[in-house]
């Protein structure tokens, strides 16, 4: 056994001669299985991704390769929230947006961006934004002009016309004489959206199937995509090889679009037993992506930060019915993801939901769970994130304790790893 530990080592440090960073640690999250991994030491290639796993206390590296020592630590993958809105600043709301040039929600982007890889979350998806921003920003932080988590970027929500994804603001005297981005009315059209949010870079296609709480003149409840006009989408996105993301509070307009073959269902505040039912047993696999923290931002800051009243009076009537639907939910075994809504609040506390996540059912694991292995399932990027596993993008978030015992250390990480880069710290 000695003379074959030996060899393995020796085999090993070989290897590892051609690595470029290794990391090492006390211990590591396989979240696949739910245990820790004691004394890893992960190599990280050029490319930023996994090469090899190893034990520290058998293998040796080279002088060449880069040490990253997390002593102390615990590691898990880099974090994945799957609803945010990087160009939403959440201090601001309700018409003091017009306070503000086009360009400025943009430069937001920036930093919001930043705030969120110090978080942990390495990797996010963006579902909407205004000009595009989302793809502009993805395509400045992967060639070094800006420090960010991955984005998987949406461009334009689509949604009917007057609905929760269309402008609701201003008076039609203000109003453009053509649609607005990413607007439809009718299967063909909406077709055509997805084609077009696809062709200048969307990765994703957002819809908003049911009204919102932050819009004007629509109700959470209100279906306002009909069951054909989603299927469509769908059907066009798939035949792309893209997921569709579904804002959807109210029953019918989830159940609708479950049936219709959207892949995540976002929100999904006021869902019944139907419709909890319908996402257990459809065979292609759906996600429910629930917001279930922000609320406590936006009741103690929004009045402050310009929010109208009558959205602050949705964000109450459904706030509660959401959590507990979370827990209806979660229990009957509906598939569920990471999603914060940042940008609604702020995006560097979206770590606090995690605690709210388990407030509401979930165990410490299947919260961490839900931001890493069940993201990457339902991104369809399980090669590249969600795990630390040899293949896999080197993300790692570091934490001092035991985070299956006290999830709130997700709030405040010791250190976050990027394709094996170690992120300076900006707070």
């Amino acid at each position: 056994m000695r003379i074959l530990i030996g060899l393995v080592a020796a085999m090993l440090a070989t290897s590892a001669s051609a690595e470029k960073r290794v990391v090492t640690a006390d211990r590591y999250l396989d979240v696949a299985t739910g245990r820790y991994v004691e004394h890893p030491a992960i190599f990280i290639g050029d490319d930023g991704r996994i090469t090899n796993i190893a034990d520290a206390r058998l293998v040796k590296w080279s002088a060449d390769v880069r040490h990253i020592d997390m002593s102390g630590k615990t590691l898990f993958p880099g974090l994945i929230d799957m609803h945010v809105h990087l160009d939403g600043p959440a201090d601001i709301g309700g018409y003091r947006g017009l306070e503000f040039t086009d360009s400025f929600f943009a430069m937001t982007a920036v930093g919001n961006a930043r705030a969120m890889l110090d978080a942990g979350f390495t990797t996010v998806r963006n579902v909407g934004s205004g000009n595009r921003n989302d793809i502009g920003l993805k395509q400045a932080i992967d060639n070094g002009y800006a420090i960010g988590p991955r984005i998987v970027p949406a461009g334009y929500a689509l949604g009917a016309t007057g609905g929760h994804c269309d402008s609701t603001f201003l008076p039609p005297s203000l109003e453009k004489d053509r649609k607005e981005e990413g607007i439809g009315d009718g299967p063909e059209e909406l077709r055509h959206q997805v084609r077009r949010q696809r062709k200048f870079g969307a990765e994703v296609i957002k819809i908003c199937a049911t009204g919102g709480v932050f819009s004007r003149n629509t109700e959470p409840g209100q279906q306002q995509l009909s069951e054909i006009e989603m299927r469509a989408i769908a059907d066009e996105a798939h035949q792309w090889g893209i997921r569709v993301a579904a804002h959807a509070h109210g029953a019918d307009g989830i159940k609708a679009a479950i049936r219709a073959g959207i892949d995540t269902i976002e929100h999904a505040s006021l869902v019944d037993a139907e419709g909890i039912r319908l996402a257990v047993q459809r065979k292609q696999p759906v996600w429910f992506s629930m917001d279930i923290y922000n609320t406590e931002y936006t009741q103690a800051e929004g009045k402050k930060n310009g929010t109208l009243e009558d959205n602050l009076r949705k964000d109450r009537e459904i706030a509660q019915a959401q959590r507990d639907n979370f827990r209806a939910a979660n229990r009957a075994g509906v598939r569920m993801v990471f999603g914060s809504d940042a940008g609604v609040m702020p995006h560097g506390q979206v770590g606090r939901q995690f605690a709210t996540m388990v407030t509401y059912g979930m165990t410490p694991l299947e919260a961490i769970q839900a931001a890493t292995r069940n993201a990457a399932q339902a991104l369809g990027r399980e090669r590249d994130v969600g795990a630390i596993a040899v293949g896999r993008y080197g993300d790692l978030v570091a934490v001092a304790g035991d985070p299956l015992q006290n999830v709130r250390l997700l709030e405040t990480p010791a250190a976050v790893i990027k394709g094996g880069t170690l992120i300076e710290r900006t707070r």
